[in-house]
């Protein structure tokens, strides 16, 4: 439900907004005067402020700056009987979303009402997009027809529509984000957004802003209201990926969520209920975590309700070949080369490692195929190569031989350098000053390369 305050002297306008307003479905404030307004911004994040101009003491474009400082996403329209052309234009040039004079149609504004929260909606949904882009695993689908996947896609289906929270367990690049957005977008949440959020990426300072939102001035840094991951998932579903490195603050405070569906924003002293699905994932042992205080087991048991369980890649190695396939057909497509094709020894090779970093290294791995593949069919020599080879300059594992009809050396230099920054993002579990040291490379230069890979996530 979409929160509106309402600024204005009369009384007898606030009244006349409200129940408009609240019969329209929204949840409406009215306040009489700007100061009134301003103690309000800063207890509340509000969709739309409507704002009456002229008011004694504090007006309404002070209101109005107050808004955008607070919380810049905020959609703020002016209301005025004393309405110029030069006010119009100065409310605008500070960010007003509209301009109304005084007396005006209710037709007329509700209308105006709907458009500004769209646009608001629209905004809010770019930005979410952007980041569930940034933040897609690097596979683009769940892929298998092994006994224990077919299980998983069974359990998916039968639980999608369920209110139930679910906890994914697996190791490290099994596809456990993969999972979960399938059960989101399978759910009658699918409208909705998706939220993902890397509990071990993010320092608990900076997680417990993250997932719950702040407002401004509750720490150093906090220079405006910002609505928290939760409140941006409301209605959708919330992916806590590696929920098994949380600390026992972030712990007690998402059992709250879970609890009374409502928590409260950093330096917030009012209570924001949600609707919100929670879809868990971790690598750990948590009922050993639990065994040894690790994990509290109050929320270890509000999470798994419904417990899905990844195979690693070596208990299903018969959906290898379609794996193999799947990254060979995305990645030529991506690079605009054809498709190698693997002899039956190279594909051997494949079904009898051991895969510990599980379907994300053999992405990795065919990724590094297609880029280094000149044309020709892939051997069991090259795939050996590849497993057993290390890429470190150092090592001389690099060969230098050019094969007699060529290669493609801007491929060969680009896979060995993305192949290099993963390497050392995994190494110092993602912290990118530890990384560019590994690398010997400045922060500026660290991240230019990351950028120019599209290698997202981490810290610094």
């Amino acid at each position: 439900m979409e929160k509106i305050l309402v600024v204005d002297d009369e009384q007898s306008l606030r009244e006349v907004l409200s129940i408009m307003l609240k019969r329209a479905g929204y949840a409406a404030t009215t306040v009489a005067d700007g100061e009134e307004a301003i103690e309000q911004l800063q207890k509340e994040i509000f969709d739309l402020v409507i704002t009456d101009l002229r008011m004694p003491k504090v007006d309404g474009m002070e209101v109005l700056k107050a808004v955008k400082s607070a919380s810049p996403e905020t959609v703020v329209l002016i209301i005025s009987a004393f309405a110029t052309a030069d006010s119009a234009v100065e409310a605008m040039k500070q960010g007003a979303y509209d301009y109304l004079t005084k007396p005006f149609q209710v037709d007329e504004v509700q209308l105006i009402i709907r458009n500004a929260l769209e646009k608001r909606r629209l905004t809010a949904e770019n930005i979410l997009l952007k980041r569930e882009m940034a933040s897609q695993s690097s596979f683009a689908q769940l892929v298998g027809q092994s006994d224990a996947m077919q299980k998983v896609f069974d359990i998916v289906r039968k639980v999608a529509d369920s209110k139930s929270n679910v906890l994914i367990c697996g190791e490290s690049g099994t596809g456990k984000e993969l999972v979960a957005r399938a059960i989101h977008y399978n759910s009658v949440r699918s409208a909705r957004p998706f939220v993902a959020v890397n509990c071990s990426a993010v320092p608990e300072t900076l997680l417990e802003s993250e997932l719950f939102g702040h407002m401004k001035g509750s720490f150093t840094g906090a220079i405006s209201n910002k609505a928290g991951l939760f409140e941006v998932a409301d209605g959708g579903t919330i992916f806590l990926d590696e929920i098994g490195d949380t600390t026992p603050t972030i712990q007690v405070k998402l059992l709250r969520v879970i609890q009374e569906r409502e928590f409260r924003r950093v330096g917030g002293s009012q209570d924001v209920k949600v609707d919100v699905r929670i879809v868990a994932a971790t690598n750990k042992d948590l009922e050993k975590a639990v065994a040894e205080g690790a994990f509290r087991e109050d929320l270890y048991y509000r999470l798994d309700v419904i417990p899905i369980r990844l195979p690693p890649l070596r208990l299903r190695s018969g959906d290898i070949p379609l794996l193999v396939n799947h990254f060979l057909e995305r990645f030529s497509k991506e690079s605009g080369k054809p498709a190698p094709t693997l002899m039956p020894e190279a594909t051997h090779v494949l079904l009898g490692h051991e895969w510990r970093g599980n379907v994300r290294e053999l992405e990795n791995l065919i990724e590094r195929v297609v880029a280094f593949s000149t044309g020709g069919p892939v051997t069991e020599s090259d795939i050996r190569g590849w497993l057993h080879r290390s890429v470190s300059p150092q090592s001389q594992g690099v060969s230098t031989e050019l094969p007699e009809d060529g290669l493609d050396l801007e491929g060969m230099i680009n896979g060995i350098e993305k192949d290099l920054l993963l390497k050392a993002l995994e190494r110092s579990k993602w912290v990118k000053k530890k990384a560019a040291r590994l690398l010997k490379l400045n922060t500026r230069s660290f991240r230019y390369r990351l950028e120019k890979y599209a290698i997202k996530g981490g810290r610094d």
